[in-house]
């Protein structure tokens, strides 16, 4: 069997179990309610848009089986933090609201967090990374990965070992993901012994780094490193715009984003970054699920979306793991308990905190594709 067929084989298995351990009695399909925020609009709306998307997809599919119906009610967090607060705020006063899944980036969910808390009510992030969130409530979750493990990886892995760098600049968004992903690679860094010529960052939304360049140009890296999502791509192509061609650039955040290469084009060539997932061409589990998404969405996925529809499975497993009497609370406690959870993006199994520590991959960008250079035991 595939690999990605297994997973997804995997994935129906744990619910079918956790049915047979629920003991449902004989009735009508009971519907249960889970809020979805994401960035519909805005910077990251690629991102968003896929967690809509790929949350449909679980949802259809566990509808389909008959056992529980799940209904998604979808809002635009607009990537602000505010907005995403405030919705955390709606969510938590509509009682049919069992669960949440979002938000995208990690300052959205960690103002959410103190709202969902005296709430009681799951927040479960696909792509929070920031070590400090999960651990500000017992209801808080993420499945991505922290950064505190995969900046570390980056330094050493990617920037040192594969990519032999020794000079580095950095570019950064100011923003909670951002700066836990900064201090992460910085303090990994020097421990490395990688020198670190040159430091900006800028605050969400800018579109004219030109300022920025030219001080990285002027520490003379031979490596840069954008840590970002949405403005990956406006970076690299000013980066190009600005002449400077002599300098190889590695990227954190945004994935393996087509609609990155699509507004980059050839500037793109030669890009470095890590990931805790990647489509396998070679495997027809992993091209049904990316090729119905592409029909769904109109863009070809990355691990973004596939951790969102895991979250969808694993907030399903939770129910049925409750038995006849479902709350806010039971539910947060089957997810904290789920020791067998196999999704899409492989098994998850969350720390006291409510987070998990992932293993990368190293992929780069080859005549417009990206392309897996290294498998998960690089590190070893």
């Amino acid at each position: 069997m595939a690999r990605g067929t297994f997973r997804r084989a995997m994935i129906l298995g744990v619910l079918m179990a956790a049915v047979a351990v629920a003991a449902f009695a004989a009735g009508p399909v009971k519907t249960y309610k889970f809020g979805v925020m994401a960035p519909i609009t805005g910077t990251n709306a690629e991102y968003g848009k896929g967690f809509q998307i790929a949350t449909k997809m679980a949802a259809d599919e566990i509808n389909a089986k008959g056992e529980i119906k799940i209904e998604l009610v979808v809002k635009d967090s607009k990537g602000d933090p505010k907005e995403s607060a405030d919705i955390a705020r709606q969510f938590g006063d509509d009682a049919s609201i069992m669960a949440i899944v979002g938000d995208f980036s990690s300052s959205s969910c960690m103002a959410a967090a103190p709202i969902i808390d005296e709430a009681g009510l799951v927040l479960l992030s696909p792509t929070a990374s920031n070590p400090n969130y999960a651990s500000m409530s017992k209801f808080a979750f993420s499945v991505m990965g922290r950064q505190d493990g995969e900046a570390p990886f980056f330094s050493t892995y990617l920037l040192k070992k594969f990519a032999g760098a020794k000079n580095i600049g950095i570019i950064w968004i100011n923003s909670d993901w951002g700066k836990s992903s900064h201090d992460n690679l910085v303090k990994q860094a020097q421990k490395d012994g990688l020198n670190i010529v040159a430091d900006v960052n800028y605050i969400a939304d800018e579109k004219d780094f030109s300022s920025s360049i030219a001080k990285l140009r002027k520490g003379k890296p031979d490596h840069i490193v954008i840590l970002d999502q949405g403005a990956v791509p406006t970076i690299i192509n000013q980066i190009a715009q600005a002449g400077w061609n002599d300098v190889k650039i590695t990227t954190l955040g945004p994935g393996t984003s087509t609609q990155m290469l699509k507004l980059t084009g050839k500037n793109a060539e030669g890009l470095l970054l890590t990931t805790p997932f990647f489509f396998d061409e070679n495997d027809a589990g992993d091209m049904a699920w990316y090729n119905t998404f592409y029909k769904n969405a109109g863009f070809y996925p990355t691990v973004h979306p596939a951790c969102a529809y895991d979250c969808v499975y694993l907030l399903a497993a939770a129910i049925k793991n409750s038995g006849d009497k479902v709350t806010r609370d039971s539910i947060r406690a089957n997810l904290q308990n789920n020791k067998n959870f196999v999704g899409l993006t492989g098994p998850i199994v969350f720390n006291p905190d409510g987070d998990i520590f992932r293993k990368y991959l190293i992929v780069q960008v080859e005549n417009g594709k990206f392309v897996k250079k290294t498998n998960f035991d690089f590190a070893k």
